[in-house]
């Protein structure tokens, strides 16, 4: 397998994870990162080239370049991989120059960034009969009665662009439960030059959380799926995954498998659901279009993802395959599930009862592989150092 695979952000979990998934299987990985800085998927020694190129926002146009330069030197194109949703954005900015040199799932510009985007995902849920949570905008008329007759307090402010959104207020949305609050916030997210739409909050704890994990083929079939829920997360409530199970729930399958197909979706794509507690109804909440958090857990139950792409890419797809029972593997990132912890215990949420059985599940780390310790040992070793110097501060 001459092709390379170019992983883009190796500064964070999914990136060590994408590259122990193809490295593991003989394929040439390719560490690609605008800084050296907390690096920790390059400890890994399935790591076998590490590139710095400048940064995909603050220089965008020379960081295009560099991959393009980077790709012209290599005999076969490189199979192009993103970790994180900023670097999936500019990739569908710039998907046309890029494909002429790298293999990418996608062939539609425009659609990675249209279901990145709250408000134009929930239009086009809508449109394909996907339920999505009650939504008002800004500029609405009778926007206030709205709120209090359809959405209701407590309701969400949520981001259009999420990822911006993040990299500002180091949160994926704001939690209202007034009208003050409710324009408080919106105007802390206009201030920043940030679109947000409002939501109704559905029903059910954490575990109602679910997804659908899913590779479509350039047919945009799916070929290759697997169904999770969400035990935790952190933030708590509105977070991201910090333990959580292999679960079957073939429900998911038939709503999720027949939206991705019908919008023309290809490579990987993973749907999260909240199944409402009161109607059991599930309500899709948003589109990652990039490798998952928990996607350690999705090899160790036998869905490699990241090499399903690589081979269909180029040139020798595998067959399909569905994870049609249940396992309660379980992901577990073990610094910030004990943060959601502390707070689902603070806010009544969780007994120490329920939190101990929890335990009980087979278990697949974030981080640690005792077959490739080395990432697991240089995290830890950042951690004590913040905590050291967050200690010296006081």
């Amino acid at each position: 397998m001459n092709n390379k695979a170019v992983i883009l952000g190796n500064n964070y979990y999914i990136g060590l994870s994408t590259i122990r998934c193809l490295g593991s299987q003989g394929i040439h990985t390719v560490a690609m990162d605008y800084s050296d800085e907390e690096r920790y998927g390059v400890r890994s020694k399935y790591c076998k080239e590490q590139v710095i190129v400048p940064h995909y926002k603050k220089e965008k146009e020379q960081f295009i370049g560099a991959l393009i330069n980077y790709a012209k030197k290599q005999e076969m194109k490189p199979v192009l991989i993103p970790c994180h949703d900023s670097y999936v954005e500019v990739i569908d900015e710039y998907l046309p120059d890029l494909k002429e040199y790298y293999l990418i799932p996608q062939t539609e510009q425009g659609l990675y960034t249209r279901i990145m985007n709250k408000d134009k995902l929930h239009q086009l849920a809508e449109k394909h009969g996907v339920r999505v949570p009650e939504t008002v905008r800004v500029d609405e008329v009778d926007f206030e009665k709205k709120i209090e007759e359809t959405i209701k307090f407590p309701c969400l402010v949520k981001p259009v662009d999420s990822p911006t959104f993040v990299s500002v207020f180091r949160k994926k949305l704001f939690k209202v439960n007034n009208m003050e609050e409710l324009y408080a916030s919106v105007e802390k997210a206009k201030e920043a030059g940030l679109e947000v739409i409002i939501q109704r909050i559905i029903p059910g704890f954490d575990d109602h959380m679910h997804t659908f994990d899913a590779y479509l083929n350039q047919e945009s079939k799916v070929t290759h799926w697997v169904t999770c829920q969400k035990q935790r997360q952190y933030p708590i409530n509105f977070g991201a995954s910090v333990y959580t199970s292999q679960k079957y729930i073939p429900e998911l399958y038939d709503i999720g498998a027949t939206f991705l197909e019908a919008i023309g979706y290809k490579g990987f794509a993973e749907i999260e659901f909240k199944k409402d507690a009161e109607t059991g109804n599930f309500y899709l909440i948003e589109i990652n279009a990039r490798i998952t958090n928990f996607n350690q857990l999705l090899y160790k139950v036998g869905i490699n993802f990241p090499y399903i792409t690589y081979k269909e890419l180029t040139g020798e797809p595998l067959e399909p395959k569905a994870l049609t029972e249940t396992t309660n593997r379980t992901f577990w990132y073990v610094y910030e599930d004990m943060l959601a912890i502390r707070n689902y215990l603070k806010t009544g949420q969780l007994t120490i009862k329920q939190i101990i059985l929890s335990f009980l599940r087979p278990k697949i780390h974030a981080f640690w592989d005792r077959t490739d310790p080395k990432p697991a040992l240089y995290y830890t070793k950042l951690m004590a150092f913040k905590a050291v110097r967050r200690v010296g501060k006081r």
